[in-house]
C-alpha cells in the first residue's frame, strides 16, 4: 500500500470527525431570573413573586431535557451587579451579552413576567447570541390564568420555541 492510499482514508476520517464535532457541539445557555413587571391595581403580591421566581428553574429544567444544551449558571449577585434596574438587561442586549460571555455561555435568555391584568400575563423572553451580542429573537407567550400548570405550559412552549430558534440559527 502506498503512502497516498494510507493518508486519504485518514484525512477523510479526520474531516468527518471535525464535521461531527461542530454539528454536535453542545450549546451553552444562561437563563437569567425573570423580572416581575406587575402593573395591576394590586401589584407584586407574594404569590406573583413566587410564580415569577419559578419561571427560571422551570425553563432550565425544560431546556435540560434536550441533550444538545448545557445550562450555565449566573448567580443572583452577578445578575444584580449587571442590572441597573427593572428592565435594564431586558432592554440593553449588549450588557446582557457581556454577562453571558463572563460565564462562558453561547446564549443568554433575559425575561420578564409582565402582568397587565389579573386574568392573564405574558412570559416575555429575549434571546441574545453572545458572539454577535445581538437580540436574535423575542418571544411573548400569553398565560391565561395564574395557576402553576398555566405557567408550566407556557415555559415548556418557550423551551420548544427556543430549541427551534437555535437549530435554525446553527443551520445558517
Amino acid at each position: 500500500m502506498n503512502t497516498i492510499s494510507k493518508t486519504v482514508p485518514a484525512c477523510v476520517l479526520l474531516l468527518l470527525f471535525m464535521n461531527f464535532g461542530t454539528v454536535n457541539a453542545i450549546e451553552k445557555i444562561a437563563v437569567l431570573s425573570f423580572e416581575l413587571n406587575d402593573i395591576t391595581t394590586l401589584p407584586n403580591t407574594e404569590k406573583e413573586q413566587r410564580r415569577t421566581a419559578s419561571i427560571k428553574p422551570l425553563l432550565e429544567q425544560a431546556i435540560r431535557q434536550n441533550k444538545a444544551y448545557k445550562i450555565i449558571q449566573i448567580s443572583p449577585a452577578q445578575q444584580q451587579h449587571a442590572n441597573a434596574g427593572l428592565g435594564y438587561l431586558f432592554k440593553f442586549h449588549e450588557i446582557a451579552a457581556r454577562l453571558g460571555e463572563q460565564v462562558g455561555a453561547d446564549w443568554i435568555i433575559v425575561g420578564q413576567h409582565s402582568k397587565p391584568s389579573f386574568l392573564y400575563s405574558y412570559l416575555m423572553a429575549h434571546v441574545v447570541n453572545i458572539k454577535s451580542r445581538q437580540l436574535v429573537a423575542r418571544f411573548d407567550i400569553e398565560l391565561k390564568g395564574n395557576h402553576q400548570k398555566v405557567t408550566q405550559r407556557g415555559v415548556r412552549r418557550l423551551a420548544r420555541e427556543l430549541d427551534e430558534l437555535i437549530v435554525k440559527f446553527n443551520q445558517n
